[in-house]
């Protein structure tokens, strides 16, 4: 059995752990606030990922170290530097492979359709900026390297627009508004299938130093939404896009740097990670369920 560090204990991080422990592998959870944790062959660690000299004690004699760490929305600029240099740092120091969580914004507002994970990144917004350095400072490193791109979470305790946004709205059976083309197809993934993205890529034999998209599914943002409420049994009362002006009155400026997202549709070509990582999509049933879990 190998041992494998999961650096982020949110619900991809923790997800991550549990199916590499499940495997019977030997597994540290490590964040700043880890928390508690019941999960087999997994302990929990509390660290700072930017402080690479503890981060390699943990990670001494790793296989890889999965960069799952998430810094705050509006401070990705300043804050996800330090955690990727210190996750980097540690994976050099102790020789092991390095994953890394990241996503779709790096390809920018002017990137082709369907997005291909071999595609240049040409950002366009600062967080699609921050993005690309990170995985720049990750190829560059001494290990090899692979980024798993998502793109908008659906799961049980996943923070997203979808969930910040429209589901409370939908919960409460008010009219609901969210942003962006309602029509647009729009790829959403799920935070599970994230996870087993991440696995079987650690696992992958061919060459390292490239991305791999996670398998998702497409759907409209209305689409979605009317999935939604029928699960939950609740009626739509009205749905709308927010404005811009709407957005900037009620403070959404993080949101509409990357509302360009949701104005045109967006797909996935995440083909090679069926092919080469051997992973499917789940059901955008189950997506949903697994989100409303607290509600149902």
């Amino acid at each position: 059995m190998s041992f494998y560090v999961v650096v982020g204990a949110g619900p991809v991080g923790r997800e991550t752990a549990r199916l590499l422990g499940e495997e019977g592998h030997d597994v540290v959870l490590t964040s700043r606030s880890v928390g508690s944790n019941a999960l087999q062959n997994v302990r929990t660690v509390q660290s700072d990922a930017t402080d690479a000299a503890q981060l390699s004690r943990i990670g001494r004699n790793a296989d890889a170290i999965f960069m799952c760490a998430m810094a705050t929305y509006h401070r990705w600029a300043t804050d996800f530097f330090p955690i990727i240099d210190g996750t980097v740092r540690a994976a050099e120091t102790v020789g092991a492979k390095l994953v890394v969580l990241g996503n779709l914004y790096g390809y920018g507002q002017n990137a082709g359709s369907p997005l291909r994970s071999d595609l240049s990144l040409d950002p366009t917004s600062r967080k699609g900026t921050a993005r690309t350095i990170m995985w720049q400072r990750a190829v560059r490193a001494d290990v090899p390297a692979i980024e798993v791109r998502p793109s908008d979470y659906l799961g049980h305790g996943a923070i997203s627009y979808f969930s910040l946004v429209a589901l409370p709205s939908i919960i409460e059976e008010k009219p609901t508004a969210f942003i962006g083309d309602l029509d647009a197809t729009h790829a959403w993934t799920f935070t599970k299938d994230v996870a087993k993205t991440l696995v079987a890529a650690s696992r992958y034999t061919g060459e390292w130093d490239r991305a791999f998209h996670v398998p998702s599914q497409h759907a409209s943002p209305r689409e979605l939404i009317h999935k939604t409420a029928a699960m939950l049994r609740r009626n739509i009362v009205d749905t709308r896009s927010y404005s811009i002006p709407e957005m900037e009155a009620l403070g959404m400026h993080e949101l509409i740097e990357m509302s360009y997202l949701f104005e045109s549709p967006l797909l996935v070509d995440f083909s090679d990670a069926e092919t080469l990582l051997g992973v499917k999509a789940s059901s955008l049933e189950t997506m949903i369920a697994d989100t409303l879990r607290d509600h149902l």
